[in-house]
Order: structure tokens, then C-alpha cells, then sequence
């Protein structure tokens, strides 16, 4: 294991110098940083889903991406999405339409919580792209529509939505008596955000691997390192998933080592 740690490692920091351009990646303690650099690059880019659970690695070689991530949250047992999920305009993923959410009693208790939770959006705001991060039901901009999103959550910047989002519950003395996601505990995390830098957006992007899992504090505690105007969390623990050339980072060792079979990624296509 550690030698694979290793190789992943050196091929990281021979790439991270080589590749520096729209996508500029750099690791360090365990985390991998993304930054997505320039307006072409935010044409390139698609959440999308599929029928069926397969891996970040077949999401990637099928869509034939120069990288991609897991995006959304899903129910493991009927393979359907807890998150919306937007491609080319359309909703593709709708999580009303997943039974065990909605006969859930609990969750239906707490279903527009759920139902709002953020989402990372590219918006098409007349003929020019941006990034934008919103509560689902948030409204979106005059002359601005949603081009490609992906609902995750909890929003880490500007504000922690932990109790807006239904990923923790209190009890009338402020203790914990649920919580969702794992957002108090370690683990590795898939965080998305955006930072602008004279005048430009840049989609920053953390891949926190099992070399240094971290809880949910932790990790809006490294948005706001890096100075990030906005920041969510997409699904983590054993769902956290990259590949980018020939890096392949799963975070458990399901299916041989080929990683978890999710629902629905975030891709960046070629030119």
C-alpha cells in the first residue's frame, strides 16, 4: 500500500509542474488541490449520472475525461440519486423520484432540507459562463440559466449549513442527536469551490484522501486558507474518487481496488 502511496506521490509532483495551465494540480499531506484556470475550461466541464453504479474509473474512461470526481449523494440499495443533478440544461438526476428518500419517515420529516441542499452550478448569464454555488431552490439571476449542477452539500463558505442541510440534528440543548454523511468524523472529503483572482472565477477543487481525513470543520477551515468566496462539499468517506492521466485515488479498496461504484461525477471533457 505504501509503495502505491508512493508512485501516486512522484507522479504528482513530476505532473503538477508539467500540467500547469487550465488544470493545475498540486498535492501535499495527503490532499490533492485542483484549480481550474480560465473561461474555456468552464465549457468543458459536465456533472453527469448513470443507470447504474460503476466506478470513477469507468465514469472517466467512458466519457473519455481529462479528469474527473464523484459529485452527488445516492442510496446504495436502489441506485438512485439523493441529489439533483443538471446536464446540458436538463434535469437528470431528481432525488423526489428515489423511494426509499421519500417513505423514508425521518427524511420526509426533513425533506425540503434535503431537497435544498447546495449545489455547484455553471450558469450561462447571457452568453457569458460563471460558477456559482446556491441553495437549490435559491433563484437564479436575470438572464442566467443553469447550464450543468450538481447538489451535495453542506455549504462549508461563506456560511456551515450543517442544520440548514439536515446533516446534523440538535436537541433543545444544542447536543447532536444525528448525523448525516459523517460530517463530525474524519474521512476522506470531496470539496468544490470558487475563488476569484483579478477579476477571473477559478473552480478550486480538494481531493482529501485517507492520508489525512478530515472532519467537516477541518475542511471549511482549508477553503478559508485558501481564501475561497464559496465552498460545498460534494459526497466523501469511501465515495471520495479522482482520476487525472494516470492518477487514480479511490478511498477504500472495493472491487479489487478499483474504488466505490457511485451515481453521478463531475467530468472535464477534452477541447
Amino acid at each position: 500500500m505504501m509503495k502505491k502511496f508512493w508512485v501516486f506521490l512522484s507522479l504528482v509532483l513530476f505532473m503538477g509542474a508539467a500540467f500547469a495551465g487550465p488544470i493545475n494540480m498540486t498535492y501535499e499531506d495527503g490532499i490533492y488541490h485542483i484549480v481550474l484556470t480560465g473561461d474555456k475550461i468552464m465549457k468543458q466541464i459536465e456533472f453527469v449520472s448513470s443507470p447504474s453504479l460503476i466506478t470513477n474509473k469507468e465514469a472517466h474512461n467512458k466519457s473519455a475525461s481529462l479528469l474527473t470526481i464523484n459529485a452527488g449523494f445516492f442510496d446504495p440499495v436502489n441506485q438512485k440519486s439523493i441529489s439533483y443533478i443538471v446536464n446540458d440544461t436538463q434535469t437528470v438526476e431528481d432525488p423526489i423520484f428515489n423511494e426509499n428518500l421519500m417513505n423514508n419517515p425521518i427524511m420526509r420529516l426533513n425533506l425540503q432540507k434535503i431537497l435544498n441542499r447546495s449545489e455547484f452550478r455553471i450558469m450561462d448569464c447571457d452568453g457569458k459562463l460563471k460558477y456559482e454555488i446556491a441553495p437549490h431552490n435559491s433563484k437564479v439571476d436575470f438572464l442566467c440559466s443553469i447550464i450543468t449542477s450538481a447538489q451535495g452539500g453542506p455549504q462549508l463558505v461563506p456560511n456551515l449549513r450543517l442544520e440548514e442541510e439536515f446533516f446534523i440534528v440538535k436537541d433543545a440543548e444544542g447536543n447532536v442527536i444525528r448525523e448525516t454523511a459523517s460530517v463530525l468524523h474524519k474521512t476522506p472529503r470531496t470539496i468544490v469551490g470558487i475563488k476569484t483572482n483579478k477579476g477571473k472565477q477559478e473552480m478550486h477543487i480538494f481531493i482529501v484522501t485517507n492520508e489525512h481525513p478530515m472532519d467537516i470543520y477541518e475542511a471549511r477551515d482549508l477553503c478559508l486558507k485558501y481564501e475561497l468566496d464559496n465552498a460545498m462539499a460534494f459526497d466523501g468517506g469511501s465515495s471520495t474518487s479522482l482520476n487525472y492521466k494516470k492518477i487514480n485515488v479511490v478511498s477504500n479498496e472495493e472491487g479489487g481496488g478499483t474504488g466505490r461504484a457511485l451515481k453521478s461525477f463531475m467530468i472535464v471533457k477534452e477541447k
